[in-house]
């Protein structure tokens, strides 16, 4: 058994065992490999984000929380090329590119055959720009969109004109290969779409924001007829009911 496979064994076998510790003799012994080699791999579980935990003493041993973990899932080549796209580019500029980057890694750890092959040759041969904007300002972006709290915001706007603004979050709005934060403007008591890299600076606060209507905030704007990408609508209901080649590529006004 190969490495990538026994990595997805071993947390099937954890996964079978919870809520119960296995130690890492038993583990060694299950998949007839040395105490060092079982080791190695509950570091490399640990380094991706797989929720693995130990207990020591009398009756501990390795364990995993099954309700903070996937079931397996089956990816055709094509699946599994689709992913692998899809998460390399959120590397670039796109909010919550971290969390997509150590998804990837649990992704990549569970796949196996011809899947996995087709994932990694694909990822292989992909390569992205940096992110046009300070990392630090979609830090600040995600965390105020996560938690609810307004944000105050350095921007720069088409002209050149520079402000500060307070903005309470709503939502995110790609358009055009842009990224645009959407949010209740306080400064312009309206909502505005400010482009992720005009945003020179932004700094969190713990004052939780009232609650802001996506649709609402784009309703009058250029950006009325956007719809929740397909990908996404497992997830949630569209943001509107209307045709998505209608969504805009200016959504910034000031």
């Amino acid at each position: 058994m190969n490495r990538t496979a026994r990595l997805y064994a071993l947390v099937e076998e954890l996964r079978a065992a919870a809520p119960r510790p296995r130690t890492v003799a038993a583990l060694a012994a299950r998949f007839e490999v040395s105490t060092r080699t079982v080791q190695r791999d509950l570091q490399v579980l640990l380094e991706t984000g797989v929720p693995v935990r130990a207990a020591a003493g009398r009756g501990g041993g390795w364990s995993i929380d099954p309700d903070m973990t996937l079931p397996p899932v089956r990816f055709t080549p094509e699946e599994a090329s689709a992913l692998a796209v899809a998460l390399a580019s959120a590397d670039t500029a796109a909010p919550y590119a971290a969390a997509a980057r150590t998804a990837a890694r649990k992704i990549a750890a569970s796949m196996t055959g011809p899947a996995s092959v087709a994932a990694r040759d694909l990822a292989a041969r992909i390569v992205a720009l940096p992110p046009p904007f300070d990392p630090g300002v979609r830090t600040a972006v995600e965390g105020a969109l996560a938690a609810g709290t307004v944000l105050r915001l350095s921007y720069t706007d088409a002209a050149g004109h520079p402000s500060v603004r307070t903005v309470e979050p709503a939502g995110l709005l790609t358009a055009g290969g842009r990224w645009y934060l959407v949010a209740w403007c306080r400064t312009r008591r309206a909502g505005r779409g400010f482009r992720m890299d005009r945003i020179t600076a932004a700094a969190a606060t713990t004052e939780q924001a009232p609650a802001r209507d996506l649709a609402g905030l784009l309703r009058g704007s250029a950006a009325v007829g956007a719809v929740r990408p397909g990908t996404l609508a497992s997830f949630a209901d569209p943001v509107t009911d209307r045709a998505a080649d209608r969504a805009a590529n200016r959504a910034a006004r000031t």
